[in-house]
């Protein structure tokens, strides 16, 4: 008896993503930290943003924002929340994006500890239901726009917390993800 052949390799597609984004359409995958050595990833068009092979991610809430109308990245930023005072740098960083920016966050290890009111504030005007709700080690993904409406269907944002009892990390939250497809802009 013969073998059966298997079934073809599927076609890789930007970010990972199973199906293909539709062409007039941004692809992007954001995936927080999760455990003590799985650090946080942004990929946006297939681009890695942040991630630990490019050695732009650490503790805290990590930050890549996004020129809208061109897509590309006109910066990312790393905020440690555990140690030092970097919710002020953090709130400038968030309020110097320009119009029409796409703004991407991803939490790894400790992104709530020196989380200060301000840094809250920027982030839940730019649309968070859950920056209130962060805690010490808590894994957090969020999509923001300033300057524009992103569609009511795409998940903007999750949250998992650090639970010993229920989580495979033992006291760090597993990584938590956030994929799908931004409409461009119409010509």
């Amino acid at each position: 008896m013969r073998p059966l052949a298997g079934a073809p390799v599927p076609k890789r597609q930007k970010c990972d993503h199973w199906t293909p984004c539709p062409s007039n359409t941004y692809a992007y995958r954001l995936l927080s930290g999760g455990g003590r050595s799985k650090y946080a990833k942004i990929c946006f068009e297939d681009n890695l943003l942040m991630g630990e092979q490019l050695g732009n991610v650490a503790r805290g809430i990590n930050i890549a924002i996004v020129n809208y109308v061109t897509g590309n990245v006109t910066a990312t930023r790393c905020f440690d929340m555990y140690e030092g005072d970097n919710s002020g740098p953090m709130t400038k960083f968030i309020q110097s994006a320009a119009p029409k920016s796409l703004l991407f966050m991803v939490t790894y290890d400790d992104g709530s500890t020196r989380l200060n009111n301000d840094a809250k504030n920027a982030i839940e005007a730019l649309g968070s239901k859950e920056i209130r709700n962060m805690k010490f080690r808590s894994s957090w993904v969020f999509i923001a726009a300033k300057g524009l409406e992103l569609p009511s269907e795409i998940q903007r944002e999750k949250i998992n917390h650090s639970d010993a009892k229920n989580n495979r990390y033992s006291g760090w939250p597993a990584e938590i993800q956030i994929e799908g497809c931004i409409p461009k802009e119409r010509s």
